[in-house]
């Protein structure tokens, strides 16, 4: 069995500056243009039902506003008619109307248990669209940037069950087929389901092809389906279809199909609610333990053999426990009896008397330990030196006790598990690993359309954007920018509901739910003298900061950008923020 490798990101110190002094805000007017829109955003809502955090994340924080990488400055929205809406900004100051691409065939808003419908722009000519009620359609729709050859037609539309949102796809054009392979998240019930939320999340890797000799619609090829028990930040297809790139809290693995979920399901269930196959208790003197025999079990059917620091127990010829027991017993003094209840009670006499045992047998965990009230509060009352009704009893003590009120957001370290993975598509195993740890995840950016997204981490104040490169197996991701101080500053808003970056890497953003945008500049040269009071040196570069407040009491539903431009999408209105404007 192979074992995946143990990985870490490189960081480039070249790209790091350690003199970075903050952003100085900037009172300079944004220009920033309005549109309205003949229908609404076609938002759906949580349900009463979606309560978990995991539906909060997949669909109450959903993008709505779809950037395409592969024309400039090219925006999308699905609208409450069902129309995909596109608006292509060629000049600010004579900004159209969006324009309607695509309608819906079917009517969706009477799907009771819909999503949002979803969109992804697999390559310059290919679409993929999720309307949100489990029915997946396949595009093709010419050049996007070139009108005269536009135009949307649907080439696959397939029901694949229960809804989902699509979130990457790619375009595989090999010599005898052309492939889509798209990757679904769907988060599902879990029946019988004893701890936890109740649910999982299904990712579901589907390629659907069609051969150019065969005169064949285009089909499904293959279907894979993962399940985890939360929702990936950041889940992309490589570039040749050969993998995949998930990060996430907890981790995910491959079930072959949907009849092996359910078996594995099963599996887990039943081992949730299996019942201990004995139960012990203890005093400072001895042990006792309990088994349940079966209906026929007679004496003669029962050996039970005591060592000093072992026991063996057999039951109509099959072994029932054997083991080193956790500490020595009196092995001569150690008795068995079957009890009216038709059970086994097996006493054990402790050698070291006053000793607790953990366990009872070393590393079985088929038997469940009985602790009584008495036995309860002693164990307390030993630990009661450990805890006081006082938040910090003597402040005056070399190490006083951390007080978690004390940290702030940024300083908070994340789950131990929180890891970058990548999978073989045709071995369904996971190769490589990244142990994130409190590296926490911001947002994702294309950068090259042709390449995977980028994803941007925390590292200590900063924000790393890194690049995935699926063909250098011993250098699979790049530092390719840094964001001074990023990490950092956006802990501090508390309210911050999308955030991204331009694909130069000129500046990013955030924008809370209402109203208000942060922009944060790289540093740029100052065209006057400035000078640093403390050090008395000239500084020759600052890096901006600006604020916009957006004229509407509307939630804001998308936000997207691009190397001049801030898209900003509310129920009713489509905003445009003019961040560079230089090319």
């Amino acid at each position: 069995m192979e074992v995946a490798a143990n990985c870490s990101l490189r960081v480039k110190r070249p790209l790091l500056d350690p003199r970075f002094e903050g952003y100085k805000l900037s009172l300079e007017p944004l220009p920033s243009y309005q549109l309205e829109l003949d229908a609404a955003v076609a938002e759906v809502k949580l349900r009463d039902d979606q309560y978990t955090l995991e539906h909060m994340h997949a669909f109450g924080m959903y993008n709505y506003l779809h950037c395409d990488p592969w024309y400039q400055d090219s925006v999308y929205y699905i609208d409450n008619l069902g129309r995909i809406m596109n608006l292509t900004v060629m000049l600010d100051t004579a900004l159209g109307k969006p324009r309607e691409v695509f309608r819906l065939p079917t009517d969706v808003t009477a799907c009771d248990n819909r999503l949002c419908a979803s969109i992804h722009f697999t390559s310059s000519t290919w679409v993929t669209l999720s309307d949100g009620t489990g029915r997946l359609y396949l595009i093709g729709t010419g050049e996007r940037g070139n009108s005269a050859s536009e135009k949307w037609e649907i080439v696959f539309n397939e029901e694949l069950g229960n809804p989902f949102i699509i979130i990457h796809s790619i375009s595989l054009l090999k010599a005898e087929e052309h492939s889509i392979a798209t990757l679904l998240l769907r988060i599902e019930k879990e029946e019988l389901a004893m701890k936890g939320s109740g649910f999982y999340v299904s990712l579901e890797w589907v390629t659907i092809s069609k051969k150019y000799e065969d005169n064949k619609k285009y089909e499904m090829a293959k279907c894979n389906i993962l399940r985890g028990k939360s929702v990936p930040h950041y889940a992309a297809i490589e570039p040749d279809g050969n993998g995949l790139m998930i990060v996430s809290y907890k981790s995910f693995t491959f079930v072959q199909a949907g009849q092996d979920l359910e078996e594995s399901k099963d599996e887990n269930m039943s081992e949730e609610i299996k019942e201990p196959l004995y139960y012990w208790q203890q005093t400072e003197d001895d042990l006792t333990v309990t088994i349940q025999l079966p209906e026929d079990c007679t004496k003669e059917d029962i050996q039970v053999q005591f060592l000093p620091d072992s026991v063996n127990i057999v039951l109509k010829g099959q072994r029932f426990l054997e083991g080193s027991l956790f500490s020595s017993i009196d092995h001569e003094s150690s008795t068995w009896i079957i009890k009216e209840n038709n059970s086994l009670e097996i006493s054990l006499m402790k050698k070291n008397e006053g000793m607790t045992w953990p366990e009872l047998v070393v590393g079985d965990k088929q038997g469940e330990c009985i602790r009584d009230s008495a036995q309860c509060a002693a164990i307390a009352e030993r630990l009661m030196h450990l805890t006081s009704d006082e938040l910090n009893p003597n402040p005056d003590k070399d190490k006083p006790p951390c007080n978690a009120q004390e940290l702030e957001e940024c300083d908070i370290f994340f789950e131990e598990n929180f890891s970058l993975c990548r999978f073989d598509g045709n071995t369904l195993k996971t190769t490589h690993v990244v142990n994130l740890g409190s590296n926490q995840y911001l947002f994702s950016v294309i950068v090259d359309p042709k390449e995977m997204p980028c994803f941007c981490l925390r590292h200590d104040v900063d924000a790393l954007l890194w690049q995935p490169h699926s063909s250098k197996q011993d250098d699979m991701w790049e530092h390719i920018a840094t964001f001074n101080a990023l990490g950092y500053v956006q802990a501090s808003k508390r309210d911050k509901k999308f955030f991204a970056c331009a694909p130069d890497y000129s500046y990013a953003a955030l924008c809370e739910c209402l109203r208000r945008v942060f922009i944060y500049r790289q540093p740029a040269p100052m065209s006057t003298v400035l000078y640093n009071r403390k050090e008395g040196r000239q500084v020759g570069q600052v890096a901006k900061q600006q604020v916009a407040s957006l004229e509407t009491n509307d939630p804001i539903l998308g936000f997207q950008a691009t190397n001049e431009r801030l898209f900003v999408l509310t129920t009713r209105n489509l905003f445009l923020i003019k961040v560079n404007t230089e090319n």
